[in-house]
């Protein structure tokens, strides 16, 4: 199967350069490269993307708005935002308009190639540079009385969102929690669902963001 791709930035040189690292795969397509927030929507419509590697500053409407409307819209179309910096301000405003992750323009071709496979998976992707500086930012962010979603959940799902909160792995959890690996997988999958976020990266955030996990 091939994964339908489309790259916005305004730089010519960064779309062409991203074109031609795709290209090199078989697996990969670029369906349309565009210099506008606008236009990657308006490209998105017309085809059936898989995943759209997103520059946030664009002129007519920019990557954080058109990454919204494209999420809201087109639900199987995940978003990869690029940025020059491991923490721009716009990319917290970014994951919660929906984008799947973030790299910095300085990955490695190969690495964004991976990174593309890997949101059209389903999973999320976050520069390991930024990692930290995001979650500390979601630490700092307001927290808000947790949302009816958090009644939603069973006594062990909160548990187990505690923990991917606290950035646990699966196994992690498991072993803190006495489950199966198997198991905590099966609590992520509801958590997510019950949440009605897209992946873990979300769910953490969405922990952050109504006080479940304080920093």
């Amino acid at each position: 199967m091939t994964i339908r791709v489309v790259v916005a930035d305004d730089q010519q040189l960064i779309r062409s350069a991203l074109t031609t690292v795709l290209g090199l795969h078989d697996d990969l397509t670029c369906v349309a490269e565009v210099a506008t927030g606008r236009a990657a929507l308006a490209a998105c419509r017309a085809h059936r993307v898989d995943v759209v590697l997103m520059d946030i500053r664009m002129p007519d409407l920019d990557g954080i708005a058109a990454t919204e409307l494209i999420t809201a819209e087109l639900p199987d179309t995940r978003v990869l935002v690029l940025t020059t910096f491991d923490l721009d301000e716009n990319l917290f405003a970014a994951l919660r308009a929906g984008a799947s992750g973030f790299l910095t323009k300085d990955t490695p071709g190969e690495e964004v190639v991976a990174a593309v496979r890997t949101v059209h998976e389903g999973h999320s992707i976050v520069s390991p540079r930024a990692t930290s500086s995001l979650l500390e930012l979601a630490r700092k962010s307001a927290p808000q009385p947790p949302e009816p979603a958090w009644e939603a959940l069973t006594g062990r799902e909160r548990d187990v969102l505690v923990e991917l909160a606290r950035g646990s792995s699966n196994v992690e959890i498991g072993a803190a929690l006495h489950l199966a690996e198997t198991t905590v997988k099966t609590h992520v999958g509801s958590i997510l669902r019950k949440l009605g976020v897209r992946d873990r990266l979300h769910a953490v955030i969405w922990a952050y963001e109504n006080g479940v996990v304080r920093g």
